[in-house]
């Protein structure tokens, strides 16, 4: 389980995805793919800030409260909280990569799928 920003981090960068950096957002430390923010450790909660559709996130808040929250500030945003101690790095890893994707300019990620292994 990851408990923190910087073992978010590292855990994010241990996916080796190109076009990422250490950056800040609103004044906090973040992690950009494509220059936009990707991974970040909310301010207002202790938990990890995830991006996630409405439908997604009433099932996520209904199924399992005791590891997913949400505080009012992102209540208007496609965004869910993961309490820390409680993100599964087999859950985080596939909804980073799929954000990852998502954020990519569709020209860039075209080229950059063409060079992977089938």
């Amino acid at each position: 389980m990851i408990h923190s920003y910087a073992e978010l981090r590292a855990f994010a960068l241990s996916l080796n995805l190109p076009q990422v950096e250490d950056s800040t957002g609103w004044g906090n430390p973040c992690l950009k793919a494509h220059g936009k923010m990707w991974v970040w450790w909310s301010p207002y909660a202790d938990a990890a800030v995830f991006k996630c559709d409405f439908d997604e996130r009433e099932m996520l808040l209904q199924a399992d409260p005791d590891t997913f929250t949400l505080h009012p500030h992102y209540t208007n945003h496609r965004f869910i909280l993961v309490k820390a101690g409680h993100i599964d790095p087999t859950w985080a890893a596939p909804r980073l990569t799929q954000t990852w994707r998502a954020l990519a300019p569709k020209r860039w990620l075209k080229s950059w799928d063409a060079t992977l292994p089938n």
